[in-house]
């Protein structure tokens, strides 16, 4: 079956789609030994010869699949850091094919990062539609009383992104501060630093314990494993069924 090149090079865990893209428009892919510069060019994956800077792309390549305890001051990126800042794909060096992270966690945050080459996995667990849940631990200025948990269990929504309904309890309280436990069931940019921000608890520390049912149990912070076989099958089942759509909560009128 034929799909768009910029499909192909991503889910062959080389760059994002939109990396992909920039790759074609500037030339540096070949269909067939013929640079390919229009987007929206189709390939077969499985029949196609398909390179990226003179290097081909495997057709049947090992799906892997590892998770990592991510320490902080790392990046998630698979580029090398033009600041020589440390990345995350310096802990995944064990894996013989490459794979990319699912998605990301910030330079100061730490916790569970998975891995993978299975570009269709990867997108299907990172949609909110599919309403996968990731937990954290975090660490806030202050204590929230009960009615702000129940803010955050209605939805934020700020001037310029809505924030789904997240799930959150206090663990335990620590002098002025506390821990917190927050589920939730999408993943944006800064998404629980700004929360917090808004409702008047500031971030301290971050932490990421769970991400689509797996967890952090006998892994090291800066260690890394590869998934058991069952647990690979729970993370496919997980997306198996039709994802929920996802409503938009409109504004009252005033």
């Amino acid at each position: 079956m034929k799909i768009r090149l910029q499909i192909i090079i991503a889910n062959a865990g080389l760059a994002s789609r939109r990396e992909a893209e920039r790759w074609i428009e500037q030339g540096k892919v070949r269909l067939n030994n013929q640079v390919v510069t229009k987007l929206g060019t189709l390939a077969d994956p499985n029949k196609d010869s398909i390179q990226v800077d003179g290097k081909s792309i495997p057709r049947h390549q090992e799906s892997a699949y590892l998770i990592l305890n991510k320490p902080t001051s790392c990046l998630t990126t698979t580029d090398v850091d033009k600041r020589g800042r440390t990345t995350v794909m310096e802990f995944v060096r064990v894996v013989k094919v490459r794979v990319f992270p699912v998605g990301r966690l910030d330079f100061n945050t730490q916790g569970l990062l998975l891995f993978t080459n299975d570009g269709t996995l990867s997108k299907k667990l990172l949609d909110p539609r599919y309403g996968v849940p990731r937990t954290y631990k975090v660490k806030v200025s202050g204590v929230p009383n009960e009615k702000t948990l129940k803010r955050l269990a209605r939805g934020v929504h700020l001037e310029d992104s809505q924030f789904r309904p997240i799930e959150a309890k206090v663990h335990r309280v620590s002098g002025k501060n506390c821990f917190l436990i927050l589920t939730l069931t999408e993943g944006k940019n800064r998404h629980i630093k700004r929360v917090c921000e808004h409702i008047g608890h500031p971030v301290i520390k971050l932490q990421r314990t769970h991400f689509a049912g797996l967890n952090l149990t006998g892994l090291p912070l800066g260690a890394c494993r590869f998934l058991r076989p069952k647990e690979i099958k729970a993370l496919q089942s997980l997306v198996a069924k039709e994802p929920e759509p996802i409503k938009v909560r409109r504004k009252k009128r005033t």
